[in-house]
């Protein structure tokens, strides 16, 4: 009797101070989730992004950032991570290397320790880590001139193994492909992209949590709500097939991360893509049709909420040079959402007003859920081990 008391007393300490080694990450769908949310490229617009994602019933929606490695100030992605989780935001990372001209520098496989270090310093928002692995490395000009997909399987690799080393929190996400790329000098198709990842590292699909995706409606980006397959909404249906096909059985929720419609409008017009009020439209549509067609997608972040030059312009959500806002942000904030109830970590906030935001209250700022989730980790290892100790 002394020795199974000692024994329970032991995981109950376990339990206590180190939860987050023993259930890793866990299935961002388990809970209720706020799909939406947008990509932003400045920490100033997370205000505004978060009364558009947290809008209509909505809390803790996402926000796709983008972290370079000329950028990995510790102090400045603290503080943006503090302002994130004050304002309900659940971040997902996306990183980069350096651009030299127009071509993106391919990374290599030892940066992996020295991302996994910084990462590892900064406030997380969720126990999810979520990390998404660069960006289309189809295109040459996102992969040092040349594309390579075994060389990207493993750095995907490398960066999957050296982060889940550090904390099992880590939720690893592919770089989103183009998936309307054709075969030629500086682009592959996203069949042979994947095929060839494949060939390089047969398990290389078994080292991601999630799958991202880039769900453009092309060609040209003026695809309709309705269309199917590969280049529309609906890519990332057709890629988890083509997963399948490929031989990869693990179920993997999908992160959108870049989506949406350019507008004609910005600073020079660009007769090419539809006006301003129809992208509204469209978008209300989706969000009644394909992006609530399945219980699959974790986050929709649309592309993206303010760029105020070329070559974004048309994409931006705010109008260029002034603080008015394109039809398609107030189309997208009387979408219906839910109230995400995340998993959080357990981290000290700091002072709002610190922050440039208005004082809450502290039934927001702090987490009402750390005993609950106390007893069930407790109650739950306990089970695992009751056979042993013959509790009941």
């Amino acid at each position: 009797m002394k020795a199974k008391t000692l024994l329970t007393l032991f995981i109950f300490l376990i339990i206590l101070f180190n939860p987050d080694k023993i259930y890793a990450i866990y299935e961002p769908l388990s809970v209720s989730n706020n799909k939406y949310g947008i990509h932003i490229i400045d920490e100033n617009d997370l205000e505004e992004a978060a009364n558009l994602v947290n809008s209509s019933g909505g809390d803790w929606g996402y926000i796709t950032v983008v972290i370079s490695e000329s950028d990995r100030n510790l102090t400045k992605w603290q503080g943006i991570f503090d302002k994130m989780r004050l304002l309900h935001l659940i971040p997902i990372v996306r990183l980069a290397t350096t651009s030299d001209g127009a071509i993106w520098n391919k990374p290599n496989i030892s940066d992996a320790t020295l991302w996994t270090n910084f990462l590892s310093q900064l406030p997380w928002v969720s126990k999810n880590r979520y990390v998404i692995i660069f960006n289309e490395p189809n295109h040459a000009k996102e992969w040092g001139g040349k594309v390579n997909p075994q060389e990207y399987a493993q750095v995907l690799d490398s960066f999957s193994t050296t982060l889940k080393a550090k904390s099992d929190d880590y939720f690893i996400l592919p770089a989103g492909l183009d998936a309307s790329a054709p075969n030629s000098k500086i682009t592959t198709n996203e069949i042979d992209f994947l095929s060839l990842m494949k060939k390089g590292i047969p398990d290389i699909f078994l080292k991601i949590d999630g799958w991202t995706s880039h769900s453009y409606p092309n060609p040209g980006f003026v695809g309709q709500v309705k269309d199917n397959g590969k280049g529309s909404l609906r890519t990332y249906l057709w890629e988890l097939d083509y997963l399948k096909k490929l031989g990869v059985e693990k179920s993997l929720p999908v992160f959108i991360t870049e989506t949406g419609w350019p507008h004609q409008e910005g600073i020079s017009n660009n007769y090419s893509y539809f006006k301003a009020e129809k992208v509204a439209q469209l978008i209300t549509e989706a969000s009644f049709s394909v992006w609530n067609e399945r219980d699959k997608i974790v986050a929709i972040t649309p592309f993206i909420f303010n760029y105020q030059s070329y070559p974004f312009d048309h994409f931006s959500w705010k109008v260029p040079l002034t603080s008015n806002y394109f039809p398609q942000y107030e189309a997208y904030r009387q979408i219906q959402k839910s109230a995400g109830n995340p998993i959080l970590t357990e981290v000290a906030l700091p002072e709002a007003e610190v922050l440039g935001l208005e004082k809450e209250s502290t039934e927001q700022k702090t987490n009402p859920s750390l005993l609950n989730r106390m007893i069930d980790y407790f109650t739950k290892l306990q089970s695992k081990f009751s056979s042993i100790l013959n509790i009941r």
